[in-house]
């Protein structure tokens, strides 16, 4: 038997057998009990925001998940990197890097020894856009285009209904960001789009062509008919004023021919469509309104919510993560983005309850993350504490010197590591010639590198593997997000408030309380309504749906149901 790509990754957990053995379950003689499942995440809507703008909110979106469902307000990611393909497997699977191996939205290949995107994939060409739309360094490696989940080592929520209703359920799955979309569809979805350039795309690992609906859909040219709109606040400035601070703040962003004030034209900075006003329209709230629209139209395309068994929405907004990025969040520009987003939210709720019946369904609103308020806001609030933009290359060199004085020189042509993110990873032709394992190098790096002013902590491999996850605290969450097999051999944690953005945006990636606290609040049937104060995470949300659809959770899973 030839397994196609999407079963070979299940061959390596053992689901293929699962899948393709024994009688298929008995079909339902009535509609399931939830029609429909939605998993929506925004990228970067940090647990405040819900607090913050609420005055704000329509009644349709937010407002009304907060008001009529069961509102999680103390729920974190429990993983050390606040990352956003870490924090979407995180969602889909119940269990951290450590397990599903997504350690980044991208990490450099120990056998290859080069970077790779955490979805990756060179057998699973893109299906709706050439390559050459990337540009010259595609062209040269197009492999690097492909797109799969193979990276995700772990059972997804959206695999185990599969497993269990196989095409009587079907899983479709949506975003801006390629990462984010596969990422929460698992291995079995039997859809995963993401946008490149105003169309939404998919690749082979799914199908071999668009189908007729998702190419009608980019013939249309829904993100190029933006071109030239003013992006305007909704309210009048003084609330933002007020609830933000002023327009006009240092540390923000002035690209994407926008300047950091309002009113911004959305052209790229162009007289015509360019892959500059792709990237202006991505910092905008007008990317959720098209996403939100093709959603829309997936419902009625795909049928989504009247099959024999429930089915499965995964959608992710990513727009105010590109938007947060740039301008923080105290900017008047990711509070007009989350206000319009709500909109956006409340006009897909209302088509979800016109085709299915808002009744029959269960939907769970998270985040793969939050993000650090700017250096320059925090010194203003509050001078004197510490935080700031910082050089990672100073820890290179506090590295470099300690190991040259502990090691001697290297010739010409060596280098002892390769930085990834926060971390090193010892060169092996080095260590060889040297006669020197990773370990004993790590442990010469790791007081060095800890005297470095913004460095809060070090840790080598072997430490590492030596922690338990369990618990809180910094230690634990580094352990959660660790996956040796392709890891560093040592990794370090920056202090609060210091980042390596620059000159200007900000970002997020740290354990720290600002990055980690999202939204977890849950809405339709089987969900009891009211506001719970207790300490939960999002590895708690796989299970949970699990238990609401009646089926089994991902077996890694190990968080228990929150109802």
């Amino acid at each position: 038997m030839t397994l196609s790509p999407r079963l070979l990754p299940l061959a390596v957990l053992g689901l293929v057998p699962a899948l393709l053995s024994g009688a298929p379950a008995p079909e339902p003689q009535s509609p399931p009990p939830v029609r429909l499942a939605v998993i929506m995440a925004v990228d970067q809507l940090r647990a405040d925001y819900l607090v913050r703008f609420r005055p704000w909110f329509g009644p349709g979106g937010f407002r009304r998940l907060l008001e009529e469902g069961a509102d999680f307000q103390d729920n974190h990611h429990r993983h050390g990197v606040t990352a956003t393909a870490p924090g979407h497997a995180t969602i889909s699977t119940g269990v951290h890097a450590n397990i599903h191996g997504i350690i980044g939205n991208e990490w450099l290949d120990r056998e290859a020894w080069e970077q790779i995107n955490s979805v990756e994939d060179p057998a699973a060409p893109l299906v709706g856009i050439e390559v050459a739309a990337f540009g010259p360094a595609a062209l040269a490696r197009p492999e690097k285009t492909g797109r799969s989940p193979r990276n995700l080592k772990s059972t997804a929520l959206a695999d185990q209904l599969k497993l269990r209703f196989g095409a009587r359920s079907k899983v479709f799955a949506a975003s801006n960001k390629d990462r984010s979309a596969i990422l929460l569809g698992g291995k079995l979805a039997d859809a995963a789009y993401w946008d490149e350039f105003g169309r939404m795309v998919t690749s082979r690992y799914y199908r071999d062509a668009l189908p007729d609906w998702v190419a009608a859909h980019n013939a249309e040219k829904p993100v190029e008919a933006y071109f030239g709109q003013t992006w305007e606040r909704l309210l009048d400035p003084a609330v933002y004023d007020a609830v933000q601070g002023p327009d006009d703040a240092p540390g923000e962003t002035v690209d994407f021919g926008y300047t950091r004030t309002f009113p911004k034209r959305v052209t790229g900075g162009r007289d015509a469509v360019s892959s500059s006003y792709y990237t202006a329209f991505d910092n905008s709230p007008f990317s959720a309104e098209v996403l939100g629209a093709f959603v829309q139209r997936a419902l009625r395309e795909e049928d989504l919510g009247r099959h024999a068994a429930t089915d499965l929405l995964c959608v992710s907004f990513s727009n105010i993560d590109s938007i947060g990025h740039s301008y923080g969040p105290d900017s008047h520009e990711v509070m007009d983005a989350v206000l319009r987003l709500d909109r956006v939210i409340a006009a897909l709720l209302d088509a979800i309850d016109r085709q299915v019946g808002l009744a029959n369904c269960v939907v769970v609103l998270t985040a793969d993350h939050g993000a650090a308020p700017m250096p320059e806001r925090v010194q203003a609030l509050r001078p004197g504490i510490p935080a700031g933009r910082i050089r990672l290359a100073d820890v290179d060199a506090a590295a470099n010197q300690a190991l040259t004085a502990a090691f001697g020189p290297l010739a010409a042509g060596e280098y002892w590591f390769t930085r990834d993110g926060y971390g090193y990873h010892l060169r092996p032709a080095t260590l060889a010639a040297k006669k020197l394992t990773a370990e004993a190098v790590a442990q010469v790096m790791k007081p060095a590198i800890a005297g470095v002013p913004f460095v809060a902590q070090g840790f080598t491999r072997g430490e590492i593997l030596a922690l338990s996850d369990e618990g809180e605290g910094l230690a634990a969450a580094v352990r959660r997000g660790y996956h040796a097999p392709h890891d560093r051999d040592l990794v370090f944690v920056a202090k609060p408030y210091f980042m390596s953005k620059a000159p200007a945006g900000t970002t997020h990636g740290a354990p720290y309380s600002y990055d980690s606290h999202v939204p977890q609040v849950w809405f339709g049937r089987g969900v009891p309504k009211g506001v719970h104060v207790e300490r939960v995470g999002t590895d708690s949300i796989a299970p949970t749906l699990a238990g609401l659809l009646g089926i089994p959770p991902p077996p890694e899973a190990r968080a228990p149901r929150l109802f």
